[in-house]
């Protein structure tokens, strides 16, 4: 058992005496939102002066028995309340990138404290959605294509944010990853899939303690997710003992009180609509039974009462926002990804030269998507100000690009040329479909394709027609096409969008200061055939069982660039592979050595695969994996394990999920493609883990 979920308990009997006390009205109350309709719905849809969230949502409490409400602030790159005060982190994607969960742990803890700041004492931003096509608009909200790096990532996000006794709330809870039809689509797939690749990190964060659960907008199997008994009742509540309570995403995320409330849906937010008054109506003429009711409450006291207990709160205006802003700019140099540096380019070396820097996504504060997720930061250092300020004498010239003639001319002149293209918040993320105008405005899915816009290749052309030294950083929230240019440019960095020292890290990773250490969290493909087939439109999409690196293995289709694969400016050798099995779990060891000149840091990854199963599996599957940081010289060795029963199948016709006996193979290495990885095997003979219950 957790800690979080052995600590709740004791609160139980409390909670069980506050809720004997209490009416129907004010048993519902607890499950109800306190925003206004006009609110909750002209907020999202930006109809207002004030942002979404500007100030926590409140939900719930009950003032005569010091029964706290909760209040909910919303963020997976940080808080989205106020504005000009709060810390714009990277986005999560980027965090993924880090494959550092120590790190992460420690960003969960900053959120919270300035959630606490804001006067929240709930936090949404646990995001864990696997982008099922990395064409999904809000891909950026997630840790990769990976379901134990999104597991290890968010149950690490959660116990940081918990740490200072915050509510974490895991969302959206499930088979959440297409943004235009998300009101509307149903999503397909058997449950070997749904078992084995879509749920086990949302499990992994409620292990770790997770208080809350926030339903998704779409349907699964025929069922709003908001209202599913499946997924709720006899999944999240039932086989995995989930003790928190669930509560609806917001204002379209439930259509029926009856269904929402037999289904286990606890709180409907951020406003009322279907509970409330109509909810008190079911009770009264006996659709719904107290006995339900009472259970969402208890849920609900119980975490409240809990979670208050241990709130670590400092007097307002003590955040150390400066420790905060650190630790951003800390995430952003340990994710940025270098994917080429042809002849050692990089690091810049800019004493007395001329670097000019092309492309309007230069000189723009990109942070995002400017949905739900916005931070309000009170600045953002943009990539052309973070080049300026790490450049030291070097002269920077800058072009937005429109002019190819003159485009030629600066690169035919430069030492240096830096190209920055990619995506924006207009081109992805969450879809916000009305403005004040009534028209559509900016995000959503990426359904006009993966590559860079014309306008960016030609300016990329232009320069590589004449240097074949260039530089090109990539801005976006996931997966870029760059099969018509990669091989004629001589560096590309991957800068995702980096939080509010974004352009910072930039900077100091371009010109030295900084050792590159990120690994890419997806693939990235040679072509969009490569990929899942997906319809943004489709009111109704199947999803398979392989995506990803496992679709690409399977398919035998090589990418560009594999998952977990990321340059530095040293080089590590790996020596002294060994695997071995004990006492139900594979392990692996490696010796790593940084035979380099300058201190970097090395992901350590570890994959295994059963060639001969019972039923088609993946080639292999990420099971553990590990940063390490070493001195010029330097070396160690590296011990990653997997439990055996981590490696079990779902059987769909027992419900059991089963472990079996064969030989093993375990590959050890620092990235996915099979030339990066050392084959080992290990074999395992014993009748008793043939069978585990669910």
């Amino acid at each position: 058992m957790n800690e979080w979920k052995e600590y709740r308990k004791r609160f139980q009997k409390r909670a069980e005496q506050i809720l004997k006390t209490l009416t129907p009205e004010e048993k519902i109350g607890l499950m109800s939102g306190s925003a206004t309709w006009k609110e909750a719905q002209g907020a999202i849809r930006g109809q207002l002066r004030t942002h979404y969230n500007e100030s926590p949502y409140k939900a719930g409490g009950i003032a005569r028995r010091q029964v706290p409400p909760v209040f909910f602030v919303d963020g997976t790159r940080g808080v989205v309340c106020g504005h000009g005060v709060y810390t714009c982190f990277p986005v999560v994607v980027l965090r993924g990138a880090t494959f550092d969960p120590d790190l992460e742990r420690k960003v969960g803890a900053a959120m919270a404290e300035e959630v606490l700041e804001a006067g929240g004492n709930f936090f949404g931003g646990i995001c864990v959605n696997l982008p099922y096509h990395p064409g999904w608009g809000r891909a950026q909200e997630s840790y990769g294509e990976d379901s134990l790096l999104l597991g290890r990532m968010g149950a690490a996000l959660t116990e940081g944010v918990q740490s200072r006794g915050v509510i974490a709330c895991v969302k959206h809870f499930a088979c959440n990853s297409m943004e235009n039809v998300r009101h509307q689509v149903n999503i397909l797939c058997d449950r070997r899939t749904e078992r084995e690749v879509m749920l086990p990190h949302f499990r992994m964060c409620i292990e770790a303690g997770a208080g809350a659960v926030m339903c998704s907008y779409n349907s699964y199997q025929g069922e709003k997710c908001g209202q599913n008994a499946y997924l709720i009742r006899d999944v999240l509540k039932g086989e995995w003992g989930f003790d928190g309570f669930v509560i609806s995403d917001f204002t379209w995320g439930i259509t029926d009180t009856c269904k929402a409330v037999v289904a286990g849906m606890d709180v409907e937010m951020p406003n009322t609509y279907y509970y409330g008054e109509r909810l008190l109506e079911l009770l009264r003429n006996g659709a719904i039974c107290e006995e339900q009711i009472d259970e969402a409450g208890l849920r609900i006291l119980r975490t409240e009462l809990a979670h208050q207990a241990k709130l670590r709160k400092k007097p307002m205006g003590e955040a150390d926002f400066r420790r905060h802003r650190r630790l951003a700019q800390k995430c952003a140099e340990e994710g940025i990804t270098l994917l080429k540096n042809e002849g050692n380019i990089l690091p810049l070396k800019p004493r007395k030269k001329r670097i000019v820097v092309l492309g309007e996504l230069a000189d723009l504060e990109l942070t995002g998507d400017q949905g739900s997720s916005q931070v309000y930061p009170p600045y953002v250092v943009t990539p052309l100000k973070g080049i300026v300020q790490n450049a030291g004498g070097a002269e920077v010239v800058y072009f937005n690009g429109k002019s190819l003639e003159h485009i030629r001319s600066l690169a035919e002149q430069a030492d240096y040329v830096i190209v920055v293209a990619g995506n924006s918040y207009i081109t992805e993320g969450e879809a916000i479909e009305i403005d004040r105008q009534g028209n559509r405005r900016q995000g959503g899915d990426r359904t006009d394709g993966l590559a860079l816009r014309e306008c960016e290749r030609r300016l990329i052309e232009t320069v590589a027609a004449v240097r074949s030294d260039a530089v090109v950083v990539l801005t976006g929230g996931g997966m870029i096409l760059m099969e018509d240019w990669c091989d004629r440019v001589g560096a590309i960095l991957l800068l995702y969008y980096a939080g509010m020292e974004g352009g910072t890290a930039l900077g100091r990773i371009l010109f030295g200061k900084v050792n590159p250490c990120g690994k890419l969290p997806f693939s990235i493909v040679r072509s969009e055939a490569d990929l899942p087939e997906i319809d943004w439109e489709a009111r109704e999409q199947r999803y398979g069982y392989y995506h990803g690196y496992t679709l690409l293995d399977r398919t035998g289709h090589k990418p560009r660039y594999s998952f977990g694969y990321g340059l530095s400016y040293t080089h590590f050798r790996f020596t002294e592979p060994a695997s071995w099995y004990m006492d139900g779990r594979i392990y692996a060891s490696v010796t790593v050595e940084n035979q380099g000149r300058v201190a970097g840091a090395e992901v350590v990854q570890m994959y295994v695969g059963l060639l001969n199963s019972a039923v088609e599996r993946p080639h292999k599957v990420l099971k553990d994996f590990k940063k390490l940081f070493l001195k010029a010289g330097e070396k160690k060795q590296v011990i990653l394990c997997c439990a055996v029963k981590d490696m079990a199948y779902y059987d769909e016709m027992t419900g059991r999920t089963v472990c079996e006996s064969g030989r093993y193979t375990v590959y050890i290495g620092n990235s996915s493609a099979e030339e990066d990885l050392t084959e080992l095997f290990v074999t395992i003979e014993n009748e008793e883990l043939s069978f585990h219950s669910k």
